[in-house]
């Protein structure tokens, strides 16, 4: 017998050899039916799997989020039957399920296209419709890779060979339709559902490897309920216009090229969006008490081999020789340095905690293919700072960190979701007496701070715990932006100490921090909440004033002046067009506020104010407009300030 213990306390025994569905019976036979995973200890499994013992268990419905994942996993075997029946000589590799969907990587002479789609997804309905029966089966090894390769379907085999010794080798059949799988399924292909569709194309390499065989992906997604289907179809559908590749295009902030991959080429107004950011993020910097430096581009590798980055980093770091015979690195992060600035002269306890800021240029290497706009890059500009401090110190500073941090998001339009506690990962430095204590610091400053972590297992970094703020956008996604990092470790690696008030040396804890993490990502990311509308204080065009006819051209240059002595960021538009056409032309660049001049307010010393995304249009004198943009044009820390 095995002892089965349930949600709400209850513990009961069946005998073994009994599967999960077995115990459904046992409880109501409409419940046997509705239940389509069971988890036991922790661990999802097939309703027809033997329980090979007891524990704690639940039964999962359909519409528990926690069958998501099999719902989408479901969907790519049954992507992958459709495509091998339409296309029959493809061959199938991987296909797991993702984020928000699925994808299955296949192998083809013939390119597919989005034309294809449609087809795809009615052979899909089919198999649903079938109702065919998700079955696990156990095989051999040897009878496993025999039975693939006779199928042609080469990488199966590939990837059986490649299986530990210790590995069970489990298929999954779908009616005729067998796949290579470790499950868990669904009880049948009819449980999958139709809230599915097929969303893009794109290339990949077998095992990720440039030197083996080109593959075809098909993404998709999938979810519970049609409804939840085309909630997330729409929020695509916004985040395609709010791509903040093509805003910027539009807007004219950057550019990327191939001659300098992941590298941005800030154009006039992105660059002005940039320098505003970083007055800002100075200025409260300033206020917390932090100190700013600036550490060197390109340090020697006995340096990095030092502070042990050379041995964890050195794939993704760009090194040089020189005529001399150095060896040196362009910094992939701003930490060692800071280290080395705290190590010069003797330190005092009274100096502590000294947060110590730089908005440091770092550059790692990132594969090409896995290059995004602004959101993955290979150079890129830290918002960074490291708080030395004493172990008394820890908690108070992190509360104070995620107090400022939370202030910073709210004020650039980000709303914090969460604050996530990384716990300490299966590789890691240090005992666990150390983790146990240290966890329990940073969750303590979290609450401090008025908040409760969620903990993510296995998510801090190797030498600490650390916390990662995760903000939502304008609809509903989350990023994760800003974090803040333990570290014993890299203060011992460099030797910093410092004087303690019994006289002798200690040393310090190292706070890693970031609220922004890099200023390209979080523009990019700031793009696409604002979708180009940018608060009148970040806007890099904050006014454009536009005549109406060519003879309120003078009033026109008067009226910009008057804007840009009251510090307004304004551009003037004299061309001989339609007003219409101009208010359009700017709105497309994302242009908050239009000032319309004409001879009729020429005369009257007024101006036509009309906002980004309005018809209406607001008659003032030029000194209201200027005391109306010029308010909403402060940025909201100085607001508060003044």
């Amino acid at each position: 017998m095995i002892d089965l213990k349930f949600p709400d306390g209850a513990v009961r025994q069946y005998p073994a050899g009994s599967t999960a569905r077995d115990v459904a019976t046992s409880i109501s036979p409409s419940l046997a039916k509705k239940a389509v995973l069971a988890e036991l200890n922790g661990e999802q499994r097939d309703m027809g799997r033997v329980l090979e013992m007891g524990g704690d268990f639940r039964l999962i419905m359909r519409d528990d989020p926690a069958a998501l994942y099999t719902i989408r996993h479901d969907t790519a075997h049954v992507l992958a039957e459709a495509v091998q029946t339409l296309f029959p000589g493809t061959q199938v590799t991987i296909g797991p399920a993702i984020e928000d969907g699925f994808y299955y990587d296949f192998y083809r002479e013939e390119p597919f296209s989005t034309d294809d789609f449609a087809a795809i997804e009615k052979e899909m309905g089919r198999i649903v419709d079938r109702d065919a029966k998700f079955e696990r089966e156990v095989w051999e090894r040897d009878e496993a890779i025999q039975f693939f390769e006779a199928r042609g379907e080469k990488f199966k085999a590939e990837l059986i060979r490649d299986l530990p010794g210790t590995e069970t080798i489990t298929l999954y059949k779908q009616g005729d339709w067998i796949d290579l799988c470790r499950g868990p399924h669904f009880p049948s292909t009819r449980h999958v559902g139709k809230a599915f569709k097929l969303t893009k194309l794109a290339g990949a390499y077998w095992r990720g490897d440039s030197k083996r065989e080109q593959l075809q992906r098909i993404y998709g997604t999938a979810w519970a309920t049609k409804e939840d289907l085309d909630a997330h179809l729409q929020r695509l559908e916004e985040a395609e216009k709010r791509d903040h590749r093509k805003v910027g295009k539009a807007m004219e902030l950057f550019h990327m090229q191939e001659e300098g991959r992941g590298m941005v080429f800030w154009h006039p107004k992105g660059w002005v969006l940039w320098r505003v950011l970083e007055a800002y993020m100075r200025r409260r910097l300033d206020a917390a008490g932090y100190v700013e430096v600036k550490t060197p581009q390109v340090l020697d590798r006995k340096f990095w081999e030092q502070s042990g980055h050379w041995d964890k980093y050195r794939p993704n770091m760009f090194v040089c020789e020189t005529v001399e015979g150095e060896e040196l690195s362009l910094k992939p992060m701003n930490c060692p340095g800071h280290v080395q600035i705290f190590d010069q002269g003797q330190r005092s306890y009274r100096e502590l905690p000294l947060r110590m800021a730089e908005f440091g240029a770092c550059h790692r290497y990132e594969p090409s293919g896995s290059l995004h706009g602004l959101m993955r890059v290979r150079g890129f500009t830290q918002d960074d700072a490291h708080i030395f401090c004493r172990q008394d110190q820890i908690v108070e500073e992190t509360a104070e960190f995620i107090k400022l941090a939370r202030s910073v998001h709210a004020d650039l339009g980000m709303e914090t979701a969460y604050i996530s506690l990384g716990t300490r990962p299966e590789n890691r430095a240090g005992t666990d007496e150390f983790w146990d204590k240290a966890e329990t610091l940073m969750a303590e400053a979290a609450r401090a701070a008025g908040t409760e972590p969620v903990v993510t297992e296995g998510d801090g970094a190797f030498y600490a715990p650390k916390l990662d703020f995760i903000v939502k956008d304008a609809i509903g996604r989350e990023w994760t932006c800003g974090t803040i990092q333990l570290d014993y470790v890299l203060p011992e690696r460099l030797n910093a100490t410092y004087i303690a008030e019994d006289g002798q040396k200690h040393r310090p804890v190292m706070l890693h921090r970031a609220i922004l993490g890099s200023f390209e990502r979080f523009i990019g990311i700031m793009i696409e909440n604002y979708a180009g509308a940018f608060p009148l204080w970040l806007a890099p065009t904050q006014a454009v004033v536009a005549t109406i006819t060519s003879d309120a051209d003078d009033y026109a240059r008067d009226v910009m002046a008057k804007f840009k002595a009251a510090g307004l960021r304004t551009e003037i538009d004299l061309r001989n067009e339609k007003v219409g056409y101009k208010v359009r032309e700017h709105s497309v660049g994302k242009v908050p506020v239009i000032a319309v001049v004409g001879r009729k307010e020429a005369e009257d010393g007024m101006v036509a104010i009309r906002r980004l995304g309005s018809q209406a249009q607001t008659l003032v004198t030029v000194e209201e407009a200027i005391r109306i943009l010029t308010d909403e044009a402060t940025p909201p820390d100085l607001k508060r300030a003044g």
